[in-house]
């Protein structure tokens, strides 16, 4: 389907979340959990203030041999998504369950693109922040002037812009500048990225991209000479953010992310 043609279908009245019928017990107990922790990862994302209205996406694959995956009901604020309004949709973009709500043709084109050529790319996060849109917009990209950059920059890939990722033919692209190792991207004058192996992996890998773009931000704001780390220190701090990013902080930190969310507001595993 043309793109375009997909959008003009998206013209439709998108109901609260909070009116739909809950999933839990009509999916596989693997794939409600994966929704429970993909909606918070939408939460959580909404309250550090980096969503962008109904915009940008955040999708995680389905375990399973169908190569399905979850990526938000479009029209609802991250804010509002919960486990049950996750919709469920193949790597063409085909919604493959019964859902009121439409998807955004431009978020498949990024994630399906990831999803279908990197194994480890179990849950993707892209984002329009502020700080992240800035640095992606900087010619230097990602500098290595703190230690929650020197962690992830090393880590880092960068995609040109291409107007609104409504071309297919964008994959192809992405997945070559992304490459096999790396797991955050800067997408340049567009915004930020992230994978793992988990929303957990994924959100804490963000977590440290969000931060370096914003302390960047007020570095070079501040208008003296940047203070160079040592030679050799980013490099080590590197090696020490790898080790980190796989598996180790993520589970330590998501149970507390969860209580957080759990004490402001519960909905989100509706």
């Amino acid at each position: 389907m043309n793109p375009m043609e997909s959008m003009e279908k998206m013209r439709v009245r998108v109901p609260a979340a909070n009116t739909i019928e809950s999933l839990e017990g009509k999916v596989s107990p693997e794939e409600w959990q994966l929704r429970v922790d993909l909606a918070a990862t939408y939460r959580l994302v909404a309250l550090y203030g980096w969503d962008d209205m109904i915009f940008t996406h955040i999708s995680a694959r389905v375990p399973g041999p169908e190569h399905h995956f979850l990526i938000n009901p479009y029209g609802l604020l991250f804010e509002e998504i919960t486990a049950s309004s996750l919709v469920k949709i193949d790597v063409n973009g085909n919604k493959v369950q019964e859902t009121p709500y439409p998807v955004n043709p431009a978020g498949f084109t990024i994630h399906s693109a990831l999803h279908m050529n990197r194994d480890d790319a179990h849950c993707i996060i892209h984002l329009h922040t502020t700080d992240g849109v800035a640095v992606s917009a900087q010619a230097d990209g990602l500098l290595p002037l703190d230690q929650h950059a020197m962690m992830i920059c090393g880590d880092c890939a960068y995609h040109d812009y291409e107007g609104v990722a409504l071309d297919l033919d964008e994959r192809d692209r992405l997945v070559h500048d992304l490459g096999n190792e790396k797991h955050v991207m800067m997408l340049r004058n567009h915004g930020t990225l992230a994978l793992g192996n988990s929303c957990a992996d994924a959100f804490l890998r963000m977590f440290y991209l969000e931060r370096a773009c914003s302390m960047q931000v007020r570095a070079l704001a501040g208008g003296v000479k940047p203070n160079w780390p040592n030679q050799g220190v980013p490099e080590k701090t590197a090696m020490q953010g790898k080790v980190a990013f796989e598996g180790l902080v993520g589970p330590l930190a998501w149970p507390a992310l969860l209580r957080k969310l759990d004490r402001l507001d519960p909905s989100y595993r509706h």
